[in-house]
């Protein structure tokens, strides 16, 4: 079979490449090995799909914690709005919630997935469902795609789109690496990226289940802040998860000592969070201390907090000096945990690493190495924080890779 283009990966970036592509009027096939495309876009924001976020572009920059700067050209010329207006126009209607994160109304990905896949093949991309084993460059307009099977597919452009190696079940099984190296490129060492945080202190196990809102988190590395976030997290059997703890991941690297510091009540300063115990203890000072923090904390995080303050849960509020209360207010200011490590890689959200950007033009996504070749999506060592910044990368790469292929 002989294609214009050939588009490895059928995930958002593939299928938005393809139809762009196929939009040009070129003959454009779209391989994919799972049964499904967009396998793994459908256990996205927790089965939401959070496609993208309505703040500025320079906010996508600033959002992006891995070669920002990579990502000017994608990011400005197929924007937030660009993608919305498409979905949008092809009768998926968007929402707006905190923090600016996109979702369908219908609160259901495969509604995206499935939009996604209508418009590729209404502008006459051709699904092919099958696995691509190697990738030949046959000539300097021509490649050769071997497929399981024996059968071959021959493009004049190839566009890898087949994502990093996080969720594998989905199909993210480093294919796209292999393929890159073999024509001549080098890829970053790809880890976990946007993934649970694994901690020393038994505490958290103690909280498993028990989500906070509205708290800040202070990554510490060495001693050092390196980063700091505002909104969602979960304690579970293994330590910390949610939002702000996915995207504090991205910023631990091997080699150094992290922590990470609460902040239970980050819209109060230590004066006014302190003269707010101050006024709750005159209320409750013939109470014992245990008994005395409804108010103020979650049920399940009293007795955790309690035991860390060093003041006996039985003390009488009343009998609490100043001290004590002073290193109390400070416990809820700044509530650390050790980190061990992260989960494995198949937990994570996306995969940090990929093909080296050095080896890619930004305004194309063409490969600097092998002409013909394109890259799109996760492959390429590019990722961001948590809020539909992922997807954006997704989306604008696929666009610069199919307008150019």
């Amino acid at each position: 079979m002989n294609f214009d283009t050939a588009v490895i990966g059928g995930g958002p970036a593939g299928m938005l490449a393809s139809a762009f592509c196929a939009l040009r009027g070129k003959k454009v096939c779209l391989i994919e090995k799972n049964k499904m495309l967009g396998k793994k876009l459908l256990i996205t924001g927790k089965g939401r799909c959070n496609v993208t976020n309505s703040a500025p572009i320079e906010d996508f920059i600033a959002n992006t914690a891995v070669n920002a700067s990579f990502m000017y050209s994608p990011f400005y010329s197929f924007t937030n709005t660009d993608l919305m207006e498409l979905l949008s126009s092809e009768g998926l209607k968007l929402k707006v919630e905190r923090g600016g994160r996109v979702f369908p109304e219908s609160d259901k990905a495969i509604d995206v997935r499935n939009t996604l896949e209508r418009y590729a093949l209404k502008n006459g991309v051709n699904k092919i469902m099958g696995e691509v084993k190697a990738v030949k460059r046959l000539s300097d307009s021509l490649f050769e795609l071997s497929m399981t099977g024996g059968k071959t597919i021959r493009a004049q452009s190839v566009i890898v789109a087949t994502g990093g190696i996080s969720y594998p079940g989905c199909g993210s099984t480093g294919d796209g690496y292999r393929f890159a190296e073999s024509l001549g490129h080098s890829v970053v060492e790809p880890k976990a990226s946007l993934v649970p945080l694994v901690t020393k202190e038994k505490y958290a196990r103690e909280l498993m289940g028990l989500s906070l809102k509205n708290v800040a988190v202070r990554l510490m590395k060495n001693g050092k802040e390196v980063y700091c976030d505002f909104g969602e997290m979960l304690f579970t059997h293994f330590g910390l998860s949610g939002p702000v703890i996915l995207s504090a991941s991205s910023h631990i690297r091997d080699g150094a000592e992290y922590s990470i510091a609460i902040d239970l009540k980050p819209a109060l300063d230590f004066k006014t969070l302190d003269n707010r115990v101050l006024r709750d203890f005159e209320k409750e000072k013939n109470k014992d201390f245990i008994n005395s923090l409804d108010a103020l904390l979650p049920k399940k995080l009293i007795p955790v907090i309690v035991e860390l303050s060093g003041i006996d849960g039985r003390t009488k509020v009343n009998a609490i000096t100043r001290q004590q209360r002073h290193e109390f207010v400070s416990l809820l200011k700044s509530l650390t945990f050790t980190i061990e490590g992260k989960r494995p890689i198949a937990e994570a959200i996306i995969t940090s690493g990929g093909v080296n950007v050095k080896e890619i033009n930004p305004a194309t996504m063409e490969s600097k190495l092998c002409p013909g070749l394109f890259f799109a999506g996760e492959v390429i060592d590019v990722d961001a924080y948590t809020g539909g910044f992922n997807l954006q990368i997704a989306f604008s790469t696929a666009y610069l890779a199919g307008m150019n292929a």
